[in-house]
């Protein structure tokens, strides 16, 4: 009975089984998703990025190296003798710095200078400039005020002349004093030497064309000035101004033209031994004392026409430097004044550098085997002023060119040592080869570690592996390495708008997200990377979601679109628009 009973149990269990397993494969046929792709997706990270440059190398028991400035200059100080003992950091020689000293503080105070010229523009505009702004501008607008009351003036003073002019000219062309009442003057003048020289007439057409043209200006003029006031606006003051100035110009044009037809005449007739009318000497005469006169009125009326001009644009200047005074400092202004800065910083940094090269020290403990100068020697970079040895462990590792341009002296480096399980100490970089060896056409340079722990487990000889820290990035936004793709020399990331849900048991894998919505291309500037991280400078937002890996289902082929990166210029699309390129194809 009981062994019936157990193996009806048997049966039951087994019976239930095959009941949930089945449900199962029916539940997962009517909710997968086997014909979409998976995105594997994290979201960006704040955090702390370290760069390292790994070698391998050796472990030697004592060190010794000669100490070699890296400037040229006189010896002004020797430090220690030979067999002295000495400490890290010891100044061993000091060349004559004066030159780099006087750069540092030029570079400091160019720096000061700097900081001040930035904080002057990012401060708010003081009441006093700004009232010192709003008198300039009042300043400005009486001047061009005053200004269109002079251009007035002038008009006016013109046209008490001008009346008497017109009247002269017209009585000594058109008057009848020369031929006593039988023709006009500009006839009868032309008539005394016409037998003699022909070309007198083209004189006489010339002037009486010029004197037509100036009469027809001068009673349109005159009109339009009887026409005005004072108190018109200052457009019609400024365009009575450029009129009148235009008219002066023709009518002096004419009085030229009618002098040069009289003293044709004058030099014919003197040629000719004939007596010169005295019409025509007292013709001359007037019109030199037109001339005279309208010389006077042209240059009143163009120095009010510069004066408006030039008032114009200062109004115009002192009105934009108000404004920008009132509305505060532009961002470009800022900008500028931030990158000055930036640039002064850095030439401080420079000159500080280089004045260390003015000074040799000890890299570590030990003893001056030999000292090979003396004071007032002169030495040239990388000479041998000492030696210095050292019974302090360190690390010898081989790094190509590549890896050794990225590793400077002070350097911190973690080891560890094949021979010993779990010890993991720290050291300093101390030295590096300034010519590298060349085998079979690699370049290799030594560097050289010293360890800042002493442990008797350490034996000369022995292999170790070095991590030297040549960066580090605080609060940098980081992505995996495997989520930044590249396209020519553009870097881009892919993301989902709206982002993946990545609670819903349905749609989350072992291995990601199924979805058949394609993501989005955002293009990012990258910064430094290590073996699992890369630095996103711009493009991304921390938190933000990003795909890491894309899984094509099983019995499914991918196919590249043309990217639509260039298309937009990078930008971010909107929805699900100006996504991903890659699509789906099932395999036949």
């Amino acid at each position: 009975m009981r062994t019936y009973w157990t193996e009806h149990k048997i049966k039951s269990s087994i019976a239930i089984l095959l009941v949930l397993l089945v449900g199962y494969w029916g539940y997962g046929k009517l909710t997968s998703k086997a014909g979409d792709p998976q995105y594997v997706v994290t979201n960006v990270q704040t955090g702390t990025l370290v760069t390292t440059i790994t070698g391998t190398g050796q472990v030697s028991s004592s060190n010794q190296i000669e100490l070699k400035p890296k400037a040229s200059g006189d010896v002004v100080y020797v430090g220690v003798t030979s067999g002295q003992v000495v400490r890290a950091g010891t100044t061993i020689v000091s060349l004559d710095a004066t030159d780099a000293q006087k750069a540092v503080r030029d570079a400091e105070v160019n720096v000061q200078s700097a900081q001040i010229s930035l904080q002057k523009i990012k401060q708010p505009a003081d009441t006093l400039s700004t009232i010192q702004a709003q008198n300039a501008l009042a300043s400005a607008q009486t001047s061009l005020a005053k200004a269109y009351d002079d251009g007035w003036n002038s008009v006016s003073q013109t046209f008490i002349d001008l009346p008497g002019e017109m009247a002269g000219m017209q009585s000594i062309l058109y008057g009848t004093d020369v031929s006593k009442g039988s023709q006009d003057n500009i006839s009868a003048y032309n008539d005394m030497i016409y037998n003699i020289d022909q070309n007198v007439t083209t004189f006489r057409d010339n002037t009486a064309t010029k004197y037509k043209t100036a009469v027809d200006v001068y009673n349109k003029n005159f009109n339009d000035f009887r026409m005005s006031s004072r108190t018109m606006g200052t457009t019609s003051i400024d365009s009575l101004i450029q009129e009148t100035y235009a008219t002066t110009q023709l009518i002096s044009d004419s009085i030229k033209s009618t002098n040069d037809f009289l003293n044709y005449i004058r030099t014919t007739l003197t040629t000719q031994n004939k007596q010169i009318p005295a019409s025509l000497t007292s013709a001359q005469a007037s019109l030199n004392t037109y001339t005279n006169q309208i010389n006077s009125h042209l240059t009143d009326l163009l120095n009010v026409k510069n004066t408006l001009t030039s008032s114009a644009f200062s109004i115009a200047e002192k009105t934009a430097s108000l404004s920008k005074l009132q509305s505060g400092s532009d961002p470009l202004d800022i900008q500028s004044a931030e990158l000055n800065l930036v640039q002064r910083q850095n030439a401080l940094k420079d000159a500080q550098t280089n004045l260390s090269n003015y000074y040799v020290t000890a890299p570590f403990d030990g003893t001056v085997a030999a000292v090979n100068v003396k004071k007032y020697d002169s030495v040239s970079s990388g000479t041998a002023v000492a030696t210095l040895i050292t019974s302090q462990q360190f690390a010898e590792i081989s790094l190509n060119e590549v890896d050794v341009s990225k590793v400077k002296l002070g350097q911190k480096a973690t080891l560890t040592f094949d021979a010993i399980d779990g010890l993991t100490i720290t050291g300093v970089v101390s030295e590096i080869d300034s010519v590298g060896t060349v085998s079979q056409g690699v370049v290799t340079y030594n560097v050289k570690i010293s360890l800042d722990t002493q442990d008797d487990r350490i034996k000369p000889g022995m292999s170790v592996s070095a991590t030297i820290i040549t960066n580090t990035v605080q609060d940098a936004l980081l992505v995996p390495s495997t989520a930044v793709k590249t396209q020519g020399n553009i870097s881009y990331v892919e993301i989902f708008t709206p982002p993946l849900s990545t609670t819903t048991p349905i749609a989350t894998g072992n291995q990601g997200i199924a979805t058949a919505v394609l993501p989005q291309q955002v293009i990012v500037e990258v910064g430094l990377s290590d073996d699992t991280s890369t630095q996103i400078i711009s493009g991304l937002t921390d938190g933000e979601q990003v795909v890491v890996r894309t899984i094509a289902p099983t019995g499914v082929k991918t196919s590249t679109t043309p990217s639509l990166l260039n298309a937009v210029g990078g930008n971010r699309a909107g929805g699900s628009t100006g996504g991903a390129t890659t699509r789906t194809l099932r395999a036949n």
